[in-house]
């Protein structure tokens, strides 16, 4: 009992952290949850780190809170997926309620301004970071149909503009197709 107290607490305490200090999105919050929960605490394993951030990107709702909400319940079912929830949602209800109070001096303050835009060049160095790393990571992994649909995903929102609803959905239909392929050949 203590040990899962334990756990649930450093579970709230570091999805409360990240998403309190975590600006530009769910791109951004994944990479920090790979750091703490894969490289720190070691709860979940790379390749399962890949998986989270499929089921939040196809999942409906904000990506920080799918991907809370995988790792709690990995951990502790649903108890932990709750924990995470509600410490993941805490941070951005306190800011907003904050922000719309205080929102005609926040629209018109010059140093706010120009704050928030240094910020989105810092974002946009973060979700490049996170595509490196988890790129790497599935060809490290020498799966060629895994780099193949990399590849292909990436050719089809970045050169032929197809919507990423679209990639996503096939990307998730293929990864089905290969599971139960892969099922059917290690029953014979």
């Amino acid at each position: 009992m203590k040990d899962r107290v334990k756990v649930l607490t450093k579970l709230f305490v570091s999805t409360l952290y990240l998403s309190a200090f975590t600006f530009g999105g769910g791109y951004v919050i994944v990479t920090l949850m790979k750091k703490k929960f894969v490289d720190e605490y070691h709860w979940i394993e790379e390749d399962e780190m890949l998986d989270l951030v499929a089921i939040a990107q196809s999942a409906p709702g904000p990506i920080a809170v799918n991907g809370a909400i995988v790792v709690g319940y990995k951990l502790d079912g649903m108890l932990g997926a709750l924990v995470a929830i509600v410490a993941t949602i805490i941070p951005p209800f306190v800011i907003i309620s904050a922000v719309s109070v205080f929102y005609d001096l926040f629209r018109t303050n010059f140093i706010i301004g120009q704050m928030l835009e240094g910020m989105q060049a810092g974002v946009g160095a973060v979700i490049a970071s996170v595509v490196w790393e988890m790129g790497a990571d599935v060809v490290k992994s020498k799966n060629t149909s895994s780099i193949l649909i990399m590849m292909a995903a990436f050719a089809a929102t970045c050169f032929f503009e197809v919507n990423v609803v679209i990639v996503v959905l096939v990307c998730a239909l293929l990864g089905v197709v290969r599971t139960l392929l892969g099922r059917k050949e290690g029953s014979k």
